[in-house]
């Protein structure tokens, strides 16, 4: 972990108040310096993201809809609608300063191939830099891309969201990916965009499910987003 002089100065120096963990100081006990100095933020906190897209390039694809899912089981998020989709100026750009505007609203994030060099984060990013939106810098929020915790900690043939959720015995995928729907979707149909919200939301209600399974096998992630 990487820490500034004066991190480092403050961590060596701080004792250790709780029973059995008497006098160690904060680099040889870093999680009791970190929960007693409140620097590990609770899972109120926490938010699962999750996009759907038109494509995979955001150079070429747009963001059709986003969503939130917050550990109060709140789904805050939304579909383009079909006005936005019709008109080239607009597309996705309300949408990206809707996401960078609530998404500060927590310290983490939960992702499933979401990190930097896969899709949700760095897509997002591509898009809120394209229509000149305030994306969260370097070590603004913290993030956990669930599918190392999976890969790292399970034993699968495959570790696709659905893979996964079938093994651990939680219900997903009510609207499946259908290619007509999306096609649809991108031409501004109105049903089309509400079933891909719905999937959208499904998504991210998966992901919280498998996350409160896997997060005990594992440290809690420091890595930015």
């Amino acid at each position: 972990m990487d820490y500034t002089k004066a991190e480092l100065l403050e961590r060596y120096t701080w004792k250790c108040p709780l029973q059995g963990h008497r006098g160690h100081n904060g680099l040889e006990h870093p999680r009791c310096y970190e929960k007693l100095k409140h620097l590990i933020p609770s899972p109120e906190h926490y938010a699962c993201v999750d996009i759907e897209t038109t494509g995979l390039n955001a150079n070429f694809d747009y963001i059709i809809s986003y969503d939130l899912y917050t550990w109060d089981k709140r789904h805050i998020g939304r579909s383009l609608e079909k006005e936005e989709v019709l008109n080239f100026n607009v597309l996705d750009k309300v949408l990206l300063k809707d996401f960078c505007s609530r998404i500060r609203d927590f310290s983490r994030v939960i992702v499933y191939w979401g990190k930097d060099r896969r899709h949700d984060l760095p897509f997002l990013r591509t898009r809120a830099l394209h229509w000149d939106c305030d994306f969260p810098k370097y070590k603004e929020l913290n993030m956990v891309d669930c599918y190392d915790l999976c890969k790292n900690k399970l034993r699968l043939h495959r570790y696709r969201l659905e893979t996964v959720c079938n093994f651990l015995h939680i219900p997903s995928k009510g609207h499946r990916l259908d290619w007509e729907v999306w096609q649809k979707g991108k031409l501004g149909d109105d049903k089309s965009l509400e079933y891909i919200y719905a999937h959208n939301k499904e998504d991210t209600e998966s992901l919280y499910n498998i996350y409160n399974i896997m997060r005990g096998f594992s440290k809690e992630s420091r890595v930015s987003i």
